[in-house]
């Protein structure tokens, strides 16, 4: 029995064209045109390239075509940061609903700086990805280095935080339903003195999550105080210090609502640091409803963001906008109701 003729040993690398090519003594071209079928190849030579195809496991770059064609199947996503639980549930949202559309994605982080955004853009438009998806970063102010993705005729799509100055394809949250919401719960719990820890005001979604504690507050027949609102860039040392800062008002708050989770965090440390009793002396309420909501001690009362499913309205405003070019002329925005998730950290009567 004559033994099977072993393959010499080399470092596994993958098929191309090339290979097949210089394997049957035939260019590239007729490599190319006989794995697509191409008429001007005859049947005998197109059966020769499909079987050492085979042999050789030979698996097309379908990037490299799409690229070569000036198109590809990729998505690019630009967020701020993927820390927490927001950015990488809308990222999950993403990739499922991408998919199942035939897309791949490409996450680039701005980490919350605008000349990284813009570099990130740029990256993007190189990879000819079929569209952009973005939430800005905290810095960014003004946006023209989107303008290129507009000129190619690239499907731009804005989540989350958006520039609302400009006419832009978007979903979001109802950033002001859900301040209110929190805002009224603690209203309705008995609270009057209720502060608001507020992040920039230049991105959408702090400013309106302040506007929805605005509105509660004059549902209720309460007067805003300015000492009451104070504005930081929403981190957990940010929270700790505006609670300092409110523990030293003459007249004592009851409740605090947080734009974000990270400052109310930062409030419910220091106010047990410093004796306070939680929900009973001051109550919190916070915003995004991170994974650490439901383990603090009290756990925190939050806003559901609706992350997943902001990231499958967001795959699904691109294919609109894909399929029908001239959609992108017509001002979209996807709108997500919020959800309060309620819990010991603002109940005065325990459940």
């Amino acid at each position: 029995m004559t033994p099977r003729k072993k393959q010499p040993t080399t470092t596994p690398h993958t098929v191309s064209m090339a290979d097949l090519a210089r394997e049957l003594g035939v260019s590239m071209t007729t490599i190319s045109r006989a794995l697509s079928d191409h008429h001007s190849i005859g049947a005998a030579t197109k059966q020769r390239v499909l079987k050492l195809a085979k042999k050789l496991n030979y698996q097309p770059n379908h990037l490299a075509a799409a690229l070569r064609k000036g198109q590809s199947r990729l998505l690019g996503v630009v967020v701020p940061y993927i820390e927490g639980k927001f950015f990488p549930s809308v990222i999950q949202g993403i990739e499922q609903a991408a998919s199942k559309a035939g897309f791949s994605v490409i996450v680039c982080q701005s980490h919350e700086d605008v000349q990284i955004e813009r570099r990130n853009v740029e990256t993007l438009l190189h990879a000819q990805v079929a569209g952009v998806l973005v939430s800005l970063a905290r810095n960014t102010q003004e946006f023209h280095h989107f303008d290129k993705v507009r000129a190619r005729g690239i499907p731009l799509v804005f989540f989350d935080r958006i520039p609302t100055s400009e006419y832009v394809n978007s979903v979001v949250l109802n950033d002001q339903a859900g301040g209110f919401a929190a805002t009224n719960h603690l209203l309705e719990q008995g609270c009057r003195r209720i502060a608001h820890l507020a992040g920039p005001q230049h991105l959408n979604i702090y400013r309106e999550r302040q506007q929805g504690y605005l509105n509660a507050l004059a549902a209720h027949g309460i007067a805003p105080e300015e000492e009451l609102i104070i504005y930081s860039d929403m981190t957990q040392e940010d929270g700790a210090q505006a609670t300092r800062q409110l523990l030293m008002l003459p007249t004592p708050v009851d409740g605090i609502f947080g734009a974000g989770d990270s400052v109310i965090l930062g409030a419910l440390q220091t106010l047990k640091s410093q004796g306070i009793r939680v929900p009973q002396d001051i109550a919190l309420a916070g915003f995004s409803n991170e994974g650490f909501t439901a383990i603090t001690e009290p756990r925190l009362t939050s806003v559901d963001q609706r992350c997943e499913e902001m990231g499958e309205a967001v795959v699904r405003l691109f294919l609109e906008l894909s399929t029908a070019p001239e959609a992108q002329f017509v001002q979209r925005q996807v709108v997500l109701q919020p959800e309060l998730f309620i819990r010991e950290s603002s109940l005065q009567v325990p459940a």
